[in-house]
């Protein structure tokens, strides 16, 4: 089912996210699911015992999208097509979210020193009874970071909304020394797979 090309929702708080539509010029409007930050949690991001980072990456999003949908249906929303998104840095099988301390951050970031990491971002578009997702794959690789850059970084206070601890848009860009895939993805919102998607959904 094509549906109206006026605008769709955006199911995240992510400034970067409403960015990145706004740069491929889609009209969106953001759907908040919790109005009152104190409620409990729509979606359990805790990972399952033995998820595999693709895995989890993919429900995450996916029950992102099913919950703003419901929210949509209890307020008697315009029934538009939602846009979720969901981002997690992992290494092997470690999967690593949004540091919530100074120390997380910095364990993270020493983790990732001078290593690999992969970042998945999954994309989810829900309307009706029809939900499409793909998750985007993309490899980072840091230089090595002394214990110095690292505490300087954590103190700019820029790791603690994003996953893996770091903006690869911020100050963290002169961390990495080589990146294979969606440099969209790795910000939060991979361009060709979402701008594919949505012409799919009819949304222009």
């Amino acid at each position: 089912m094509l549906v109206s090309p006026s605008y769709i929702y955006l199911a995240s708080r992510s400034l970067r996210r409403r960015e990145l539509l706004q740069q491929i010029h889609v009209d969106h409007e953001l759907l908040l699911l919790r109005v009152n930050p104190a409620r409990q949690r729509d979606v359990n991001e805790d990972v399952a015992p033995g998820e595999a980072p693709p895995e989890y990456v993919a429900r995450i999003c996916r029950e992102k999208a099913e919950a703003a949908w419901k929210r949509v249906i209890q307020r008697k929303r315009p029934r538009k097509v939602i846009l979720a998104a969901d981002t997690t840095v992992c290494l092997g099988t470690r999967i690593f979210g949004s540091p919530g301390t100074p120390d997380e951050a910095k364990e993270t970031l020493r983790a990732l020193s001078g290593r690999e990491h992969k970042v998945l971002t999954a994309v989810a578009l829900k309307h009706e009874d029809r939900l499409e997702m793909t998750v985007s794959e993309s490899a980072v690789r840091f230089r090595d970071i002394d214990g110095g850059e690292i505490d300087r970084y954590v103190d700019t206070g820029e790791p603690f909304d994003k996953a893996g601890g770091y903006a690869i848009q911020g100050r963290a860009a002169v961390f990495i020394a080589e990146i294979r895939g969606s440099y969209s993805g790795v910000v939060g919102l991979p361009l060709y797979e979402t701008a594919s998607m949505l012409k799919s959904f009819g949304v222009t």
